[in-house]
């Protein structure tokens, strides 16, 4: 057989991911999360000028129908359940993000989400630091006694720049982060930005912090900028910041975090801006409105939410380096 044909991961490896896969539900079952499945292909899509979705036209015979779109994430789905009455949800399945490949990355990769009902941010860290050392004893993961012994550090997103890059930053203008990357070496792309602000923040993250990150092992960043909110709240702090958070382990980040935001008017505001983002990067308009939106102004509960990278996990509990050596089949041999 010619051997772009054959899978990139080892039959050894795919058999302990199906291992893995097994625990994380186990896991879940066990704390009162039910399994639920949502569609892959859906009107819904989340507007964002980072992710930028597959999308699927919907033509028939004699009609043109509005595109469909391949997830980027359950969340809008999995959030209508919780409208809907369920209380402690969680999923295992694929989501799609165009243009997203490389050593850690796929465009179609396994995503474990989950939901809870009156529960916080620091609760479902909690819930994250136990899940993963948890699979990492399961799977005598060489260093699980060492990770025992290690607290996994909980870390500002302001404390993280102040310890890795001399400064506080959630309060600097551009100006101010621009001589902050002059002074830390890095290098600004051609086509930059330098009017955007949370582009100076990325590429001072991507390229001062994430890199020392790996230090801790297993650290926790939470409380980003309000800017960066996503579909998090916002915390009235002085400055506010975002309540969300996300996982890195040995400086690669696993999951993403959220005291989720339910106020569907603040909601559609930011799709309304992240559509005005795309179109001035020349990315594919989307809809703004949504099913989530009017679910929501029928009332989201209270609720934090987690979004993890299952292949990444795997890779990690494994000691693989690339994404191709956790999955059967990457987008170039799909």
């Amino acid at each position: 057989m010619a051997g772009d044909s054959l899978p990139t991961a080892s039959i050894g490896v795919l058999q302990q991911r199906a291992r893995l896969l097994a625990a994380v539900r186990r896991y879940f079952d066990g704390l009162g999360y039910f399994e639920v499945e949502t569609p892959l292909l859906s009107h819904d899509v989340c507007v964002d000028a980072w992710l930028d979705p597959f999308i699927v036209p919907d033509v028939a015979p004699g009609r043109i129908a509005p595109p469909m779109y391949l997830q980027t994430s359950p969340e809008f789905a999995m959030k209508r359940l919780l409208v809907a009455g369920a209380e402690a949800i969680y999923q295992v399945t694929r989501s799609f993000r165009r243009g997203e490949s490389g050593r850690l990355h796929n465009p179609e990769f396994t995503i474990v989400e989950w939901y809870r009902i009156g529960t916080t941010v620091r609760q479902q860290m909690d819930l994250v630091e136990d899940l993963v050392r948890s699979m990492a004893a399961l799977h005598s993961r060489p260093d699980a006694t060492a990770l025992d012994a290690q607290a996994f550090e909980r870390l500002t997103y302001d404390d993280a720049f102040e310890r890795y890059a001399g400064r506080r930053v959630l309060t600097a203008t551009c100006e101010e982060l621009s001589r902050l990357a002059a002074r830390q070496g890095v290098s600004v792309p051609p086509q930059f930005e330098h009017a955007d602000r949370d582009a100076w923040l990325n590429l001072l993250l991507a390229n001062v912090v994430e890199p020392r990150l790996k230090e801790q092992r297993a650290v926790f960043l939470c409380d980003y900028p309000a800017s960066q909110s996503a579909l998090a709240r916002v915390r009235a702090d002085d400055p506010p910041v975002a309540e969300r958070f996300e996982l890195y382990l040995d400086g690669v980040e696993i999951c993403n975090g959220y005291q989720e935001l339910t106020d569907a008017e603040e909601l559609a505001a930011r799709m309304q801006r992240q559509a005005t983002l795309r179109r001035a990067h020349g990315l594919s308009d989307l809809p703004t409105e949504s099913r989530l939106i009017a679910s929501m102004r029928a009332g989201l509960p209270e609720c934090a939410g987690v979004a993890l990278g299952f292949d990444r996990l795997a890779m990690w509990v494994l000691g693989i380096t690339t994404i191709a050596e956790a999955v059967a089949f990457p987008f170039e041999r799909a």
